[in-house]
């Protein structure tokens, strides 16, 4: 128990990984000594690491080294983990906790009483109350808990492999939704011009229809016009798009395991320029690309939420 003979798995080093989710679930039975312990691990999403941990007894004085094996090897995320113990070999000297038991039973005799039960099944009620009966052997030997880490290390890699399997499925629809944002964003990069010239066009027309093409200045015109268009000018926001595109791409194929977080702020970056083009284009056609490019984020913003 003073030494923690556990060993974190570098599951990087077995595995080309590339994303892991924080979904899965890993279950293994094995023998510690003459005792059967039974391990599930269920894992969800959460912004930091939240255990929940059911041990039997038995496990108790190892309490804080389980946390801390789960903690390095499961990163963030909600974990539920539930030990059970299935078997104790033979059959072993209890201990009854005779003032518990005395304790439990003068509150139930009067509940009895008071509703005219009959009382003598009290008994088989008190002995099934929390520990008023226990093992009088409530540890592992060190040997024993060697094995219990060997079978909490199958269940942690069964999780594992789970979570592997589903980052797979989620790199593949990131990619695609990164891909289709750029594809919208080349279709913008290709109405940009037109846009300035229709711009330009639809100015001097409403200027030589309400005033006149006599009664105004080109030159001034011309001034006026170069500062407008440059005031909804879009190709900065484009080449900031295009460079995120490509930064979370790269991010996304580096081998960490932990890349949620950081997936999650190049897509507020990539969601900052496709809502300054679309607050800035007044174009009916580029309006209609930066609305498929947001739906585009926020499927990719569902996906990360479950990223590790």
């Amino acid at each position: 128990m003073k030494y923690l003979k556990y060993l974190y798995r570098n599951t990087s080093s077995k595995h080309s990984l590339m994303l892991k989710s924080m979904t899965g679930f890993g279950r293994s039975e094995g023998k510690a000594g003459d005792k059967t312990f039974l391990i599930d691990i269920k894992s969800l999403n959460g912004k930091q690491f939240e255990l929940l941990l059911k041990l039997p007894a038995i496990l108790k004085p190892f309490e804080f080294d389980i946390r801390k094996i789960l903690s390095g090897n499961l990163g963030r995320g909600s974990i539920d983990c539930n030990i059970s113990l299935k078997e104790t070999g033979a059959a072993k000297p209890v201990t009854i906790n005779t003032d518990l038991a005395k304790a439990y039973y003068r509150p139930l005799a009067e509940l009895s009483e008071a509703l005219s039960l009959d009382p003598s099944h009290i008994l088989s009620t008190l002995v099934k109350l929390p520990e008023v009966i226990t093992p009088t052997s409530e540890t592992l030997t060190e040997k024993e808990w060697g094995d219990f880490q060997k079978i909490l290390s199958d269940a942690l890699e069964d999780l594992n492999l789970h979570r592997r399997e589903e980052g797979k499925v989620m790199e593949r629809d990131l990619l695609l939704r990164i891909s289709n944002i750029e594809k919208h964003q080349e279709e913008v990069a290709k109405l940009e011009p037109l846009r300035k010239q229709k711009i330009r066009e639809g100015l001097t027309k409403l200027l030589e229809e309400n005033v006149g093409k006599e009664n105004y200045d080109n030159n001034r015109l011309e001034q006026e016009l170069i500062y407008y268009i440059e005031k909804i000018d879009i190709s900065e926001e484009q080449v900031r798009l295009k460079n995120h595109c490509e930064y979370f791409r790269s991010v996304l194929q580096k081998p960490d395991e932990a890349k949620g977080k950081k997936l999650s702020f190049i897509l507020q970056e990539i969601g900052r320029e496709i809502n300054t083009s679309g607050s800035k284009a007044y174009d009916a056609v580029i309006q209609k690309n930066v609305v498929q490019m947001k739906d585009e984020l926020e499927k990719a913003k569902e996906q990360v939420l479950n990223v590790l």
